[in-house]
């Protein structure tokens, strides 16, 4: 009678946990791409190697030409001086050119070749005249960086591939790249307790200020004063419902708040603290300036709203001090953490593969954020350890998803971005209120420094785990200039 039971239910314990694993390994697969991480693909020596003749002019300005280009590509993005460097190094070794002085700056590149003592050093500049967020790019010039070792690639090859890498179009419509910045403005709304009204509200807001600004910077117009009319833009919306809709007892203030968040969220500030923290200080000190700087224009922005509708006698959204991320409704705040680095790695045109785990990124930052001001600790700490998280995890699953890890930390860490503290101390300003205005800015200030500081210090911990364990990596590749055989470097092996 059992045995007919058993036939009979088909075996039904067996079946539901085969199916729950299957669905399982299916999940984990579509989280970090199923593959193993580019960082610990084992590179081994390419043999037989022929290095670039470092006599031929020619041979050696083609090499530098496509170095540079690469580095191009990864500064505009707002990678790392020090980042940036080793890409180039990495490539130039590859071809043979072991002995070269690199400089990067905020937006030059400087390259030195030394070709021994019978020949004079052959050097090249390049000026990166753009910053473009376009992630899509910069993970296809990592992935081609790297087949150039594996591969060995010739530097007529590599450079087509790069212009063609280059001079492809963005991957998304720039109507999907629109609406990701208006997602993000309307999670980042949900995040702080807004309510759907205001969130569709800072959703048509933030669509209006991306096509005004695409508009005007055809035109050529500074970035100061785009962000500028961003910030005009952005207040707007809450004058009139705080003026006209009063009875619906909305909070208009989280429009603008959302608002600031978005245009913060194209700033170089994690690339700034990265720079100061790894030991770039004039390309650090640059970007910081047009940090500041474009912020500014944001405030003035704003603050130009204000002072007309006071003129014009209507009324400007007040601002509530108390906090505005509490443990209250937690698992809709880490939905709309996972939402907004969503829609900004979309904003960006990251690939698709990289979208889940930016979601990924943004929602362990909100939930780790929350659970660390919780425990007693201030937005400055909270922010820093939030940002330790996503720099060690973003770090480990960008490279499970064969993407740039600068890609996922400057996702995961847009839901923290302080857009509401910055209106708070704008608000207290224009009330009079210097002291509590002045803690205010300095206070967001921080927070994104914090949040810069530790992604910076995550990264460190997620490339330091990474290392593979069974065999070692090779770290540099040099050519025997007496016998042109090529050299190569491991690191030494511990005593088992």
């Amino acid at each position: 009678m059992s045995n007919d039971l058993a036939i009979e239910t088909g075996g039904a314990p067996e079946g539901i946990l085969g199916r729950s694993r299957r669905l399982l390994t299916s999940v984990v697969g579509h989280a970090v791409a199923d593959r193993n991480a580019v960082a610990d693909v084992v590179t081994e020596a390419p043999a037989p190697l022929q290095p670039i003749d470092l006599t031929d002019d020619a041979a050696v300005t083609e090499v530098l030409d496509l170095v540079e280009r690469v580095g191009e590509v990864v500064l505009s993005a707002g990678t790392a001086v020090m980042d940036t460097t080793a890409q180039i190094e990495f490539i130039a070794s590859t071809y043979g050119l072991s002995k070269c002085d690199i400089d990067v700056t905020y937006n030059s590149i400087r390259i030195s070749v030394d070709r021994g003592t019978r020949m004079p050093p052959a050097s090249t500049m390049r000026v990166v005249k753009y910053r473009s967020l376009d992630f899509t790019r910069l993970a296809a010039v990592d992935r081609l960086t790297r087949r150039i070792r594996r591969e060995l690639v010739s530097p007529e090859e590599a450079l087509a591939a790069l212009e063609e890498i280059t001079s492809a179009p963005h991957p998304y419509h720039r109507w999907i790249s629109t609406f990701g910045w208006s997602l993000m403005a309307a999670a980042v709304a949900l995040l702080l307790n807004g309510g759907l009204l205001i969130a569709a509200l800072s959703f048509a807001t933030t669509a209006l200020i991306d096509r005004t600004n695409r508009r005007l910077n055809r035109r050529g117009l500074p970035f100061f004063f785009q962000h500028m009319v961003g910030g005009m833009i952005a207040a707007i919306p809450a004058v009139l419902v705080s003026t006209f809709a009063s009875h619906l007892h909305l909070d208009p203030a989280l429009i603008i708040a959302a608002g600031i968040a978005v245009l913060l969220a194209g700033l170089q500030l994690f690339g700034a603290v990265e720079d100061a923290i790894t030991g770039a200080p004039i390309t650090a000190a640059a970007r910081m300036l047009e940090v500041v700087m474009m912020t500014g224009g944001i405030i003035a922005g704003i603050v130009l709203t204000l002072r007309v509708s006071e003129v014009l006698n209507l009324t400007t959204p007040t601002v509530d001090m108390a906090p505005g991320r509490d443990l209250t409704n937690l698992p809709m705040k880490v939905a709309a953490g996972a939402i907004t680095a969503l829609a900004f790695a979309l904003a960006c045109y990251a690939e698709r593969r990289a979208l889940t785990t930016a979601a990924f990124s943004g929602a362990a930052a909100i939930a780790v954020y929350l659970v660390v001001q919780n425990a007693g600790f201030g937005p400055i700490v909270s922010s820093g350890v939030a940002a330790i998280v996503v720099g060690l995890a973003g770090g480990l699953l960008a490279r499970r998803a064969l993407t740039p890890p600068l890609v996922v930390a400057l996702a995961g860490i847009t839901p923290l971005l302080p857009g509401l503290r910055v209106y708070r101390g704008l608000y207290a300003l224009l009330n009079d209120e210097q002291l509590i205005g002045i803690n205010q800015l300095f206070s967001a200030f921080a927070v994104g420094c914090a949040l810069a500081a530790g992604v910076t210090l995550g990264e460190w911990f997620a490339r330091d785990l990474r290392r593979p364990r069974i065999i070692p990596r090779l770290t540099t590749i040099r050519i025997s200039r007496r016998t042109g055989s090529v050299i190569t470097t491991r690191p030494p092996t511990k005593p088992s």
